[in-house]
Order: C-alpha cells, then sequence, then structure tokens
C-alpha cells in the first residue's frame, strides 16, 4: 500500500483548532467545529464529514475501509469517542467514550450512549432513531426512540455549533485548508 498522503479540504466556515492531528485525505463540510486534540485518521480511504459536525476533544475518528467513509450533517461525536463506521447518516450522537466498530453503519437520528462498545460480527446497519445504551450487568441494549422532542434537539445542537463557531477561535489557533 503507498503511503498517506495528507491532503486536507476545509471549508471556509468550519472551525477546526491547529493542534487537531489529521491523516491521510480528509474533506471538512460548511460550519463543522472540530475541538483541538481530536484525531481524524483516513488510513485506507478517505473521509468525508459533512456540515454542522461537531467533534470533541480526544475524539477519534478512523477509517480502514478503502471505500470513503461518509459522515452526515449535523452530528456530534462526544470526548473520548471512537468512531470506524464506514457511513454515518444525519443528526446521530456518538456518546462520550463510546467505540462504534467498523462493522457497523448508522442510520439517522442514532444515540449511542456514553461508554457503550458496540462490536457486530458481520455488518450492520442500525435503523433510524435507534438508542444504544447501557443496559444490566454492563451489556449494551437497543431500543427505538419515538422521536418526540427531535425539533428541540436539532435546536439545542445548532446554538451549541453556534457558540462554538465563535468562541473557540478566541482560545484557541485555526487550521485552514484549500477552501471549499
Amino acid at each position: 500500500m503507498p503511503p498517506l498522503r495528507d491532503k486536507f479540504t476545509i471549508h471556509s466556515k468550519a472551525v477546526v483548532c491547529q493542534d487537531v492531528e489529521l491523516k491521510g485525505d480528509i474533506t471538512i463540510g460548511s460550519g463543522t467545529v472540530i475541538h483541538p486534540k481530536a484525531t481524524l485518521f483516513a488510513i485506507a480511504g478517505p473521509i468525508v464529514i459533512g456540515a454542522n459536525c461537531i467533534v470533541e476533544e480526544g475524539a477519534v475518528i478512523v477509517n480502514r475501509r478503502r471505500e470513503v467513509m461518509r459522515i452526515g450533517d449535523d452530528n456530534l461525536f462526544e470526548i473520548g469517542c471512537r468512531v470506524e463506521c464506514p457511513s454515518i447518516g444525519n443528526s446521530n450522537t456518538v456518546g462520550t467514550r463510546a467505540r462504534v466498530h467498523h462493522t457497523l453503519r448508522l442510520s439517522h437520528y442514532c444515540t449511542i450512549s456514553a461508554g457503550c462498545l458496540i462490536v457486530p460480527s458481520s455488518d450492520e446497519t442500525l435503523d433510524p432513531y435507534t438508542v444504544v445504551y447501557a443496559g444490566e450487568n454492563g451489556l449494551c441494549d437497543r431500543r427505538i426512540w419515538s422521536g418526540k422532542g427531535k425539533m428541540q434537539e436539532a435546536d439545542l445542537r445548532r446554538k451549541h455549533a453556534e457558540y462554538l463557531r465563535d468562541m473557540l477561535p478566541k482560545f484557541n489557533r485555526l487550521r485552514r485548508g484549500e477552501g471549499a
């Protein structure tokens, strides 16, 4: 396999802190916020992040497959999570210290709660509105969310991203890309 070539395309309205670790072919969409100390590794194939996503401190996003890892719009990756799934729809949340294996795909409005580890034995796609949470005996259980409160959550996430786009540049150096 040829060595990784770093190629970053960062939209002019995205906020990417200078001390983010980026490796490989990575495209970051409009309004996306990437906190300091986050890590994005495009090891085998490129990573394309949509608009208005938030990647918090210590989050690790890795693409180990040759296909493009597509991350939709309005996703939240909380502190210390690790995500390797090849496709992620819109409006998903991956909780603090949660881990998502490369055999899982997230559709839309899925929530992986804090500390959950998901490692399916074969390729699997979570249905829309699936919530994975820590159940009894420390095992992760699943349920389907009714979708009630979806608009309030979207408004809150939009305000969160807006606040970060305003505050992070005041206290951190930003990384600039080629523009999009």
